[in-house]
């Protein structure tokens, strides 16, 4: 049996600590193939055998690293294929900034009919590609339907309602995402 003193020299050691944190990275780090379950994933394994840990700290140790893990699964998830840094400018329906027929896209699409602002012209994506603009527009996915002059070809020209509001636009410089189709 252990004394009083034998205890707190146990608890306090630091080597414990330690040695218990190593086990737990390497569990989660280099999971063991026989400990998962047929249709029981590994994060919920952990979360169900933290509760065999007995400090508050090593709880949110532990609780920190499941967090770090899920970030990770999360953008392994993403629906973003790929990013680029691109020159950004905006057009709308004018006959002095486009062809002869202003609301129609390169790709046949009539943006005076839909009059919604998600549509984009880009050379170096497909018609159809879908995009994000996070700096810019949040969450709002645009879609390629129209080419520029051949001269641009790492410039995206977003289509917007009015002239002002092209205008207001100017020249800025943004990070795109590509998505996943």
């Amino acid at each position: 049996m252990l004394t009083l003193n034998q205890k707190s020299s146990f608890i306090t050691n630091p080597v414990i600590p330690f040695v218990m944190m190593a086990m737990i990275m390497e569990l989660l780090l280099f999971p063991y193939a026989g400990f998962s379950k047929e249709g029981v994933n590994m994060k919920e394994m952990i979360k169900t055998d933290l509760k065999i840990f007995a400090s508050n700290s090593q709880k949110s140790e532990v609780s920190a690293n499941i967090t770090a893990v899920n970030m990770i699964a999360e953008e392994e998830e993403s629906d973003i294929a790929w990013t680029k840094n691109v020159v950004m400018t905006a057009y709308n329906s004018e006959p002095g900034q486009t062809d002869d027929s202003p609301c129609i896209t390169a790709n046949g699409f009539n943006v005076c009919e839909h009059g919604i602002e998600y549509t984009i012209a880009a050379n170096f994506l497909k018609f159809g590609t879908q995009v994000r603009i996070p700096e810019l527009f949040g969450d709002r996915v645009f879609v390629v339907r129209d080419r520029m002059n051949k001269r641009y070809t790492d410039r995206v020209d977003v289509w917007l309602l009015s002239h002002e509001n092209a205008i207001d636009f100017c020249v800025q410089y943004a990070t795109i995402e590509i998505l996943n189709q």
